[in-house]
């Protein structure tokens, strides 16, 4: 008799035990996020539910870079173009190139600002599919190639801030061109975010060198880094997409391509003390994640604070 209630009494502790685990899990995950992103692998873009439901998809071939625009309509690059897309699946704006394109937005007057990454053109086109401003980071005839640029954005200030992927640099040109800033970063440069502060944070991924995170003040110094194997249980394979909350904390995304399918989390938010507050990790919906806009955060009225 004595065994057989020592036998649950072990039994009750061993039950009472595994119910705190789910409590523990939920509150690390009690922050919860609807968002928008893109899948390059598969070529989609999504929008999924706070439960993780996937609510909305379009076909889009590479697609790197995308926004949720003012009124629900999405833009995002399609491999040689950019498209605006409402929820009804309907284009409401096109561009097309021979150039493949990872940098798209959305800019205050309605025009498009397009990085084409083998011309090395920084574009801005109406929304009738009209080129209205030409920057030429190239000679003309120059392919750039494949790895020559990734995402980039046009600055408050008229200037344009350019992630080169292949050359391991971020740089900084005026609103005709002009280099006025140049940061050495190795690690393959993918996306830029010019912060309030004047500070750069830049995502890298692993092209010769390690993946991660850096802020560099105006003088090209690290000041802050996210390092590969810095989290506990989080593993940085790929950074390419960033977004900046207003709260300061940072969403980023961990593509997993190359061979790294399900070994790490699509995304994750941490805090600037680098604390980890969610994490995306559902691999039924998507294979690879290389943007993320957070549907309960308006991207469109701060481009300087927002990269995806």
């Amino acid at each position: 008799m004595m065994k057989v209630r020592n036998s649950i009494s072990v039994l009750v502790l061993i039950l009472l035990s595994g119910s705190l685990i789910p409590a523990q899990t939920a509150n690390k995950t009690e922050v919860q996020h609807s968002f928008a992103c893109t899948d390059y692998t598969q070529g989609k873009v999504f929008i999924i539910s706070k439960t993780g439901k996937m609510e909305w998809e379009y076909p889009a071939e590479n697609c790197n870079d995308i926004w949720i625009l003012p009124g629900g309509n999405l833009l995002f690059n399609t491999g040689k173009g950019v498209k605006e897309v409402n929820r009804k699946k309907e284009i409401i704006f096109s561009y097309e190139s021979n150039s493949e394109i990872y940098a798209c937005q959305r800019l205050s007057n309605g025009n498009t600002f397009i990085g084409e990454c083998n011309s090395g053109r920084l574009l801005e086109v109406n929304q009738q599919g009209k080129i209205v401003k030409e920057i030429k980071l190239l000679p003309d005839g120059t392919d750039g190639g494949h790895f020559y640029m990734r995402n980039a954005r046009k600055l408050n200030n008229g200037h344009y801030l350019v992630a080169h992927y292949g050359l391991d640099k971020v740089c900084e040109y005026d609103s005709i061109g002009k280099k006025i800033m140049e940061i050495p970063i190795t690690g393959g440069p993918h996306s830029v975010i010019r912060l309030p502060g004047g500070n750069t944070l830049i995502a890298c991924s692993d092209h010769n060198g390690d993946p991660g995170v850096v802020e560099a003040d105006k003088n090209g110094k690290i000041v802050w880094q996210l390092t590969k194997d810095e989290l506990p249980g989080l593993q940085l394979k790929f950074m390419t997409g960033m977004q900046c909350l207003s709260n300061g904390n940072l969403v980023l995304t961990n593509w997993l391509g190359h061979n790294q399918f399900g070994k790490a989390p699509h995304a994750f938010e941490i805090t600037r003390g680098k604390k980890v507050v969610w994490v995306y990790n559902d691999f039924t919906i998507l294979k690879t994640m290389s943007s993320i806009q957070l549907v309960d955060e308006d991207a469109s009225v701060a481009p300087e604070n927002v990269l995806h």
